[in-house]
């Protein structure tokens, strides 16, 4: 007689079918909280209250800790009932400007408002940053989610709790409230609370006014030749990738903060991407098309307008990621001796998608797959759907500081560009975006060799020989520097590593200006280097790092020819800069 075979049967052991009914269990729960709360804004916050109803001890230990600290608050409150002088128990952090006026440290009454609401979302933070029994990451997303209701209830946002409010409307005898009103009015017609006024700027007319023409456009991109301020310029061009998720003249704002301007002005000879604001028709472009119709295309245009065998290029943000992507897909594709990049620069540009910053929060499988479907629906991704997401990140001073001072102070938005760049958005096709979202930041392919194929090639960063210069921005949370460093650990070639003071904007439009108004950190880095240590040896120096990238980049892009023109017979001007397709609604 015949032994079945166990091992071709399921186990029927019992520590096995707990295993199994565990994991039905748990692929059931993520299913249905998916469903209800794709965006994980709740779910967060309801497993750290049961984490903390599951481990007593701590919560009793924090219990204690607030109870301390509630104390204090208590005499401070009494202390300042009784018109004694006493020392706030908290203070809001150094970057927290919604208690900045006098009236709520110098009368008691909205310094108590103030103090009790400080201490409420201090702990409450603090609570969710230590629930024991939690991931780090599902700490963040309590923290976080958290965090923005406690922006939103803040009394600085409510016209009876906000002394300067109630001040203004009685200084202006309403007026305030009557301008507030309007300005309500125009944001509910906008759609959005307005950062600065669309009448403010003009593309083409005070923004974007670099001359230059359009030499080449494709369904994907425009690409612009600028033409040169000096009479002799480096034979060898610079090619700028600039995100698709934005409108390329971040780059080129007003003349005095414009990055083409100075690099014109340095005699380089710059090509530039002006992307296409794509529709519900070109859902199906994928990412491989970008690369071969758009990185690709515009290289090819910039060698053969020049005549040069290579360029010199350079990606910001999302246009770097895409950049690298293509540094290691042409190092496959046309090998080292046809390999048409010479170097590259990367301005806040991730590689390795770990620790994503801030948007991490909304970064896990249930997000992506709601994001995914809602863009399937539609055939893209809205911009002003990304651009609020960005805006939630740094809600008190991206949105609740536009609320106050519009709806409460009255105060018109001020004219910044760019903030009006900012909200200047761009829609991203289904099929490129879902990949992008999905096997970069939630699977992190890019720096595993060989997991990312594009365009017919597998990807290997190793292979990428070219020397880089990758510059950082120190306070970025949307490429947090202490992430875009690793880029060193990835590629082959040499890096120079700066880090830039400021954001993840002004950190790179950073013109130069005396007296110097920034600084930044600049040195060679090795596999080796952690941030950390990198940071203890770079130079700290004053000033633009744009000077220091001229004195790395200028000698590559070889000697000094006569000026071309901005157009030619052969590559005539199908429209003068900054095109058609940055118009585009």
């Amino acid at each position: 007689m015949t032994t079945p075979d166990r091992r071709s049967r399921p186990s029927s052991h019992p520590r096995a079918t707990r295993g199994r009914a565990n994991e039905l269990l748990r692929r059931l729960h993520d299913k249905v909280e998916g469903s209800v709360d794709p965006l994980g804004m709740t779910a967060p916050i309801v497993h750290a209250q049961l984490a903390w109803m599951a481990h007593p001890q701590e919560l009793s230990e924090h219990l204690l800790s607030l109870s301390r600290d509630l104390f204090r608050l208590q005499m401070h409150t009494w202390d300042r009932m009784r018109g004694i002088p006493s020392e706030d128990p908290i203070s809001p952090n150094a970057d927290d400007a919604r208690f900045s006026d006098p009236a709520w440290t110098e009368r008691p009454t909205w310094d108590l408002i103030k103090e009790w609401y400080l201490a409420f979302t201090r702990h409450t933070q603090d609570m969710l940053y230590e629930t024991p029994g939690l991931s780090n990451k599902e700490r963040r997303r309590a923290a976080f989610w958290w965090r923005k209701w406690l922006n939103a209830v803040a009394p600085t946002n409510f016209f009876w709790t906000n002394p300067v409010a109630l001040r203004r409307a009685i200084e202006t005898n309403g007026d305030s409230l009557r301008r507030g009103f309007e300005n309500w009015l125009a944001d509910l017609q906008a759609g959005n609370v307005r950062m600065t006024s669309p009448d403010d700027f003009r593309v083409g007319e005070n923004l974007a006014t670099t001359p230059g023409a359009v030499i080449y456009r494709n369904r994907l991109l425009e690409v612009i030749h600028y033409a040169p301020t000096q009479k002799r310029v480096r034979a060898e061009p610079v090619v700028i990738i600039t995100p698709w998720i934005n409108k390329f003249y971040v780059l080129d704002l007003v003349p005095r903060k414009s990055m083409i301007r100075f690099l014109l002005d340095q005699g380089l000879d710059v090509f530039i991407t002006s992307w296409k604001n794509p529709d519900a028709s070109m859902s199906e472009v994928g990412f491989d098309d970008y690369l071969i119709e758009g990185i690709d295309e515009i290289v090819r245009q910039a060698r053969a307008f020049t005549g040069a065998a290579k360029v010199h290029a350079a990606g910001y943000c999302i246009g770097g990621t895409a950049l690298a992507m293509y540094m290691a897909w042409a190092n496959r594709r046309y090998g080292e001796a046809e390999m048409p990049v010479a170097d590259w620069t990367l301005f806040t540009t991730l590689v390795d998608f770990h620790k994503p910053g801030d948007i991490e929060v909304f970064i896990d499988e249930s997000s992506i797959r709601y994001l995914t479907e809602q863009m399937a629906r539609k055939g893209y991704l809205d911009g002003k759907e990304m651009a609020a997401s960005f805006r939630l990140l740094r809600s008190n001073s991206l949105i609740w500081h536009y609320v106050v001072h519009g709806w409460l102070y009255g105060e018109s938005p001020p004219p910044f560009d760019v903030l009006f760049w900012n909200m200047d958005t761009t829609r991203m096709p289904y099929r490129m975006h879902a990949w992008y979202l999905r096997e970069l930041y939630l699977h992190n392919k890019l720096i595993q060799p060989g997991a990312l194929q594009v365009a017919g090639e597998a990807l290997d960063l190793a292979a990428v020989s070219q020397p880089l210069y990758a510059v950082a921005a120190e306070d970025d949370h949307i490429a947090p520097w202490l992430q875009t460093f690793k880029v060193v650990h990835h590629v082959g070639g040499a890096v120079r590593q700066v880090l830039s003071s400021s954001g993840h904007i002004l950190g790179i439009v950073n013109p130069v200006v005396d007296p110097p108004k920034r600084h930044y950190w600049v040195e060679a880095s090795t596999r080796d280097d952690t941030p950390e240590t990198w940071r203890q040896r770079a130079k700290r120096c004053e000033g633009s790092w744009w000077e220091d990238w001229m004195r790395w980049l200028k000698p590559r892009c070889g000697a000094l020819v006569a000026a071309r023109p901005v157009s030619t017979e052969a590559f005539p001007a199908l429209a003068d800069a900054p095109g058609q397709y940055v118009l585009e609604p």
